[in-house]
C-alpha cells in the first residue's frame, strides 16, 4: 500500500501537469513512483483526469473516508 504523503505528491504533480497542459503545454510528464513517469499530450487530458480521479479516491479511503460520494436527490 502506498502511503498517504506519497499519494497527496504525486496528486498534486499529477494536477500540475493537467493546469499545464490545459493551459497550452505540448506535453507533460507525470512521476508514476517506481514505476517511471508517463508523458501526456493534449489528447491524453481523459487519461490523466482518470489518473488524478483515482488518485483522489485513494487519498479519501487511506483518510478513512469511504469510496464513494453521498447521492442527493431533489424533488
Amino acid at each position: 500500500m502506498t502511503d498517504l504523503a506519497i499519494l497527496q505528491s504525486r496528486l498534486g504533480e499529477a494536477e500540475n501537469a493537467y493546469h499545464l497542459l490545459m493551459t497550452g503545454g505540448k506535453e507533460v510528464s507525470v512521476n508514476i513512483g517506481g514505476y517511471g513517469a508517463v508523458t501526456y499530450q493534449i489528447a491524453d487530458a481523459p487519461k490523466l483526469e482518470k489518473y488524478i480521479a483515482h488518485l483522489k479516491l485513494e487519498i479519501r479511503r487511506k483518510q478513512g473516508g469511504s469510496g464513494r460520494k453521498a447521492i442527493y436527490v431533489e424533488f
